[in-house]
């Protein structure tokens, strides 16, 4: 594809969706887990009704509909077809901005977001606040191709990322992330600080493996934060470590099996997302199936999982066991908080010392973007005010 920018449409034939149901109904259950609630995992019951319902109430075409109707692309960076979504802003001034998913995300979450971040005086905003909002799907996530080699982590992403900005005509611009994309924006940022306006974040997930962090003087939040970042490295981490060393081998039953990869994912949408016991209460059965979906029907469990193994995550040699270098570039945060690590203010300006914006906003958690649309746009637009 060279250079070449290419239109793209989400299109997934009858047949697959056919298959997907019959594999839904001869699924093999286990028994009901001994233990009570979601402590060894999914219960089956919460499993069995929102995959009942992928297999007979769940409408695909309406989510290819949507994506459909938003500027999609292909281009080819690095010998890789990546798949992005485009949206300029009908505002002059706005600000070019990439904002990248993580894992388990897709674009699917930032559908409620590009819109207003495009065009605030359509969504009730102001003009100052607009951007040219580009969206890729990670290396070996959703649209984009399958990396056949090593050697995709955060730093050859960043770079790609680099480059697609500037094929599409941006030479300064923002960056936003979280999860993933909090740890290529940053790269990113590293990597080119005088193209880099600034940047925003919703994760910074070293907060707890950082030995410089002075712990004499904590505050209430600071051991809050502490105490859920332990707790999910005792209970919640199991998952990046089976990605980050053996990806390839849960990929066989992720993507053989639409109840384990509904699971796999479901279970995260549980342990991350602010709710008040049930994630059905933040996000709705459609919302979930729309992100699993994506996952199924382009067969990504695999190739998704091996950003893990590519970064060393969760494993002590690996690099994101080490604290980052500090940015030069502007920075905001905002400390979602049900994120899995939430830093403070101090502990940020230990890795950003040009920390624009810092808040914590009252609701929401790890997919900020999908769990509340209308916060997540006020943070990023109030956080590029200061960088703009």
């Amino acid at each position: 594809m060279g250079g070449e920018v290419a239109p793209f449409t989400v299109s997934v034939g009858d047949d697959a969706l056919d298959e997907l149901r019959r594999r839904l109904a001869r699924a093999r259950w286990p028994e009901p887990a001994p233990a009570a609630s979601w402590s060894q995992g999914v219960p089956l019951d919460w499993l069995r009704d929102l995959c009942g319902y992928w297999q007979s109430g769940y409408d695909w075409r309406r989510l290819e509909d949507r994506l459909n109707g938003l500027a999609q692309f292909t281009t080819e960076l690095d010998g890789l077809d990546v798949h992005f979504m485009h949206l300029r802003s009908p505002h002059p001034d706005a600000l070019p901005l990439i904002v990248t998913h993580g894992w388990p995300g897709s674009v699917v979450e930032f559908l409620d977001v590009v819109g207003p971040l495009a065009d605030p005086v359509a969504h009730g905003g102001e003009a100052r606040d607009a951007f040219h909002v580009v969206c890729p799907s990670l290396p070996g996530f959703g649209f984009s191709a399958r990396p056949a080699e090593p050697g995709w982590g955060p730093a050859r992403i960043a770079r790609a990322w680099a480059a697609l900005m500037s094929r599409l005509g941006y030479e300064r611009f923002g960056a936003q992330g979280g999860d993933w994309g909090a740890i290529v924006t940053t790269t990113l940022a590293a990597q080119h600080p005088r193209r880099l306006a600034g940047i925003h974040l919703n994760m910074l997930p070293v907060v707890d493996r950082d030995d410089r962090l002075d712990t004499a003087d904590l505050t209430d939040f600071e051991r809050q934060s502490l105490a859920a970042a332990a707790d999910h490295r005792e209970w919640g981490s199991g998952y990046a470590l089976e990605q980050a060393t053996r990806p390839q081998t849960v990929g066989y039953g992720l993507v053989d099996s639409p109840v384990g990869q509904c699971a796999w994912i479901a279970e995260k949408y549980w342990a991350w997302t602010d709710h008040d016991g049930d994630p059905l209460g933040t996000l709705s059965r459609d919302q979930m199936l729309d992100n699993i979906s994506v996952y199924w029907h382009t067969a990504t469990a695999a190739s998704s999982a091996r950003i893990y193994w590519e970064n060393g995550f969760a494993r002590p040699s690996g690099r994101s066991a080490r604290p980052p270098e500090p940015l030069a570039v502007p920075v905001g945060f905002s400390a979602f908080p049900r994120e899995i690590f939430r830093p403070s203010r101090r502990w940020c300006q230990r890795y950003y010392p040009d920390l624009r914006f810092y808040e914590q906003p009252p609701r929401g958690g790890h997919f900020a973007a999908f769990e509340q649309p209308e916060l997540f746009v006020d943070q990023v637009r109030r956080a590029f005010r200061t960088m703009r």
